[in-house]
């Protein structure tokens, strides 16, 4: 086995061996490291890349193809805090993506292209069905090694991107590591999680070990966390019973804390993540800067604003019919929601097209409503005031009504300096009081943080949540959403097959709502988005029902048993590329109440406006 060949350790059991050894105190430049890196990632490309032409003759086992991989993998996670950091877009597309198709653009139209990279071939080389499967492993495989290899022969010539602060791709493969290496998202067919997860961590204790860059810094305490975590992970291999809560509170949040002490300036990723890089653990309230996902500014957010946002919110005569407003559908005392199966329109006996999603936390989005159609939250609300089935109105009107009001004409003054009643103030009022509605608070952040304690169904909950229940693949922590890490910058939909009506009442028909596909973004229509929604937070889901977009699921028991059936795939129905995987996860009914008591203790509306 050729390992990652700028290590001058023996790595987990026993992948190794070594031909690059600068000596125990001796330092070298971030490019030396990173070069090398990217070589062995190349050497064990080459093999791979052999191994499955191989395979395909049926010269070498599928042990063996299978032991390639992993080495592969394992070589990619060494430098993947660099690689993703630097090139995310080529990492996440071509090196490491999820094996999904996907929509790629190119100037007004679009392609529907099928996937590629590391997981792909990981759920096809760990599947039932590899033997059958030889010639579209080596047809991924061979594209994979030429993409990589043109982007390998780039950075000989080019150069490598140089980060401002390096601390900062450590940190960030931390929350990867926790929430898309520990969850099995990362290793759909293998679930090859614990020896992935140690190989991204040496990579991580390497770099600051021999990079220059760290002399100036006191690195023992994070070396002995990095070593302590290593540890934890090759002693607790089990992925059902792997304790994902331990290994976050002992080791890797004390690590990520640490390294923020280091060196948090210049940001370097201010305009392409909503992470808070001052943030000190995942489950505080400032882990996601709010200001990220809206076109309000934090330097223009203040008191005045947010209670002027609060008066328009709760202004039914804003609305054609003066009978309704944005609290019509988002009640408070609800969670933001209105308990309806779908919301009432503004025509007498008619709803809306689907049911009312919460507020809370609403603005963590880089894509609004269940169809993701629109791009920002203003947006949101533009497509919200011009529906006929809601306010039914236009800005223009709107603003009319504004000038002639003179409590709204002294709000505004008060909120702005140019004290102007138009349409991009009347925007970042609204935006202001809703990106106040956020959730981090509940009984679970708390015990988290170690401010209190939760009982044992709710930490086993959780810890089915992030592994055998598979529910962390699609609801990322710490948002427990379609948001997705560790850049927290695009949102998923997901293809599940919901039904009707729930699994208990026959027959059992897919919902005739076709969701993504049908939205106004022409460039996404394609049939990959076909019945494709929104991935939604299970923050305050106790509060939140009735589930889904249609609202057919009245009960957490009724969505967590669709779920446990592998969506409609799973029960025989016919769809069209559903994502979640139809294999059954045989939860028994004490592990779906464990779930509930998780989801439980994720209800927080302690910043409830009235």
């Amino acid at each position: 086995m050729k390992s990652f060949l700028f290590l001058g350790i023996a790595l987990f059991t026993g992948f190794v061996i070594m031909s690059f050894n600068p000596g125990d105190n001796e330092y070298i430049t971030t490019n030396a490291i990173v070069n090398q890196g990217l070589k062995t990632f190349k050497d064990e490309l080459t093999v791979l890349k052999s191994d499955t032409h191989l395979f395909q003759q049926h010269k070498i086992s599928k042990e063996d193809l299978q032991k390639s991989l992993r080495n592969t993998r394992n070589s990619y996670k060494e430098i993947e805090f660099y690689v993703a950091y630097h090139y995310p877009e080529f990492s996440k597309t071509h090196l490491n993506a999820a094996p999904l198709f996907h929509i790629e653009g190119t100037g007004t139209a679009s392609n529907t292209l099928p996937p590629e990279g590391l997981q792909v071939l990981d759920e096809l080389i760990f599947s039932d069905e590899v033997g059958t499967q030889q010639d579209k492993i080596v047809e991924i495989t061979d594209f994979l090694y030429n993409s990589y290899n043109d982007f390998y022969l780039s950075t000989l010539k080019n150069g490598f991107s140089e980060e401002n602060n390096k601390t900062l791709p450590l940190r960030i493969e931390l929350i990867r590591i926790y929430t898309m290496g520990v969850t099995g998202f990362d290793t759909p067919g293998s679930l090859n999680v614990f020896e992935e997860s140690i190989h991204a961590l040496k990579g991580i204790d390497n770099y600051i070990k021999k990079d220059d860059y760290f002399k100036k810094f006191d690195t023992q305490k994070a070396e002995d966390l990095l070593a302590g975590s290593i540890k934890y992970l090759s002693e607790n291999t089990n992925f059902d019973s792997f304790d994902r809560i331990e290994f976050y509170k002992d080791h890797l949040q004390p690590l990520y804390e640490e390294l923020g002490k280091w060196d948090n300036t210049p940001d370097d990723l201010k305009e392409i993540s909503g992470w808070n890089i001052n943030n000190k653990n995942f489950f505080s309230d400032d882990f996601l800067n709010p200001y990220f996902y809206t076109l309000l500014k934090s330097s223009e957010d203040n008191a005045e604003l947010r209670s002027l946002g609060k008066a328009i919110f709760y202004d039914e005569s804003l609305s054609k019919n003066e009978k309704m407003s944005c609290a019509s559908c988002h009640l408070p005392e609800n969670a933001f929601t209105d308990l309806k199966t779908k919301s009432l329109s503004n025509v007498e006996g008619k709803t809306v097209l689907r049911n009312s999603p919460s507020l809370y936390n609403a603005v963590f989005a880089k894509r609004f409503f269940y169809d993701l159609r629109a791009f920002y939250l203003e947006q949101q609300v533009e497509h919200v005031i011009y529906n006929e089935q809601e306010f039914n109105t236009s800005y223009e009107s709107i603003i009319k009504k504004l000038k002639t009001n003179p409590q709204y004409k002294r709000g505004f003054k008060k909120a702005f300096k140019n004290g102007d009643v138009n349409k991009q103030n009347f925007s970042k009022a609204l935006s202001s009081y809703v990106a106040s509605l956020y959730s981090f608070n509940s009984d679970f952040d708390k015990f988290m943080r170690n401010e209190k304690e939760i009982s044992e169904d709710a930490k086993k909950g959780y810890n089915l949540f992030m592994g055998k229940a598979a529910c962390a693949t699609c609801h990322f922590a710490p948002h427990f959403s379609g948001l997705v890490p560790p850049f927290y910058n695009e949102n998923e939909s997901e293809v599940l097959g919901v039904t009707k009506q729930p699994l208990q009442i026959l027959p059992i028909e897919i919902d005739d709502d076709k969701g993504r596909i049908n939205s106004n973004v022409k460039k996404e229509n394609s049939w990959i988005y076909e019945n494709s929604f929104k991935t939604m937070t299970v923050r305050n889901a106790a509060l939140t029902k009735p589930y889904f977009h249609n609202g057919a699921f009245t009960t957490l028991e009724e969505v967590i048993t669709f779920y446990n059936e592998g969506g409609a795939e799973g029960m025989g129905l016919e769809i069209k590329n559903q994502t979640l995987s139809p294999d059954k996860l045989n939860l028994d009914q004490k592990e779906i109440k464990q779930l509930i008591a998780f989801i439980n203790s994720l209800t927080d509306i302690s910043k409830v406006q009235y």
